[in-house]
């Protein structure tokens, strides 16, 4: 007989939430969430989950630390309540830009989050597009690790592109830019890009023939906008017709908004991952979002069958 299954949603995007319980047709868990006056976090589950197989969904983007905590304590109280099965939906990986010692005495804080969703009792993680895939290594529990890519492929097929050249914002998303375009059809360009700090790039020269054609650029995620507003500039600068830039994660920190307000980027899709401000979208007029639910849903949907999930994923 199978356990029930049991969704949850943390505060981080209630509206995903919904939208996947909606596609699975059931209704979301029960629980009551607040702040004390200084600002810890009280849970407090309102309906059983002993023996049940539960799906807790939180992105833990902004505020990263505070979504990341109530998910540790969702998961010690799932675990308390005797949960059979506990898997944490995180359709934004929050730290997974830090994976890696790039300079001394810095730390690997993507692995620290692994070692803390680990050690608070997390079975599985499903999560969408890692900004490293390497980072499923730093767990010793299964990590799905879906793409966006069919839910960007639709969008982008509905747009009238032709002729259009895929562009990569930097060497490091070229293998990414090649995969859309096999799917779409298209050809291939790169840019050479030099970072000089987190929030400054540079960019030097594009490696292939923008001129006359549609620049369609395609990245994990947009945190400053400055990557993709200084490639945008560039193609433009090389005779660029129009510019399409298409996301996973709108992350959209900092000086993001303003620096896309300026960009005159004729089309930008993010997914829901992240929730985004109704000021935001007011904004930023050329902007589309679309929804992962029922890709997060399916997964959802196979996980707790005990199906196979490798057709979700990215080829």
């Amino acid at each position: 007989m199978m356990n029930p299954l049991r969704l949850l949603s943390g505060r981080g995007n209630p509206a995903l939430s919904e939208r996947i319980a909606q596609y699975l047709g059931i209704t979301l868990g029960r629980a009551s969430l607040t702040n004390f006056p200084d600002g810890e976090i009280s849970l407090k589950l309102h309906d059983d989950v002993r023996g049940a197989d539960v799906f807790v969904i939180q992105p833990t983007c902004y505020p990263v630390n505070d979504n990341l905590m109530e998910l540790l304590i969702f998961v010690d109280c799932l675990r308390r309540a005797s949960a059979q099965r506990i898997t944490v939906v995180m359709p934004y990986f929050g730290y997974a830009r830090q994976d890696r010692k790039d300079e001394g005495r810095v730390p690997i804080t993507a692995k620290l989050v692994a070692n803390l969703l680990t050690g608070a009792g997390v079975q599985r993680v499903l999560t969408l597009d890692l900004h490293a895939a390497q980072i499923q290594g730093f767990f010793d529990i299964p990590v799905d690790n879906l793409s966006g890519e069919p839910v960007l492929t639709t969008y982008l097929s509905s747009l009238d592109l032709s002729p259009v050249v895929f562009v990569s914002p930097d060497i490091g998303n070229a293998k990414r830019a090649r995969i859309y375009a096999d799917r779409l059809g298209g050809d291939l360009a790169i840019i050479d890009k030099r970072r000089t700090s987190g929030t400054e790039i540079t960019s030097f020269a594009i490696i292939g023939d923008v001129a006359g054609k549609t620049c369609l650029m395609i990245d994990d995620m947009i945190a400053t906008a400055g990557t993709i507003v200084q490639a945008a500039d560039l193609v433009r600068r090389h005779g660029a017709k129009r510019i399409v830039v298409a996301a996973t994660h709108g992350v959209l920190c900092g000086p993001a908004i303003e620096r896309l307000e300026k960009a005159g980027i004729d089309h930008l899709a993010v997914t829901d991952t992240i929730p985004i401000s109704a000021e935001k979208r007011g904004r930023l007029k050329n902007l589309t979002v679309l929804s992962v639910s029922e890709l997060l849903g399916e997964a959802i949907l196979r996980i707790h069958r005990n199906e196979s999930v490798s057709s979700l994923f990215l080829k």
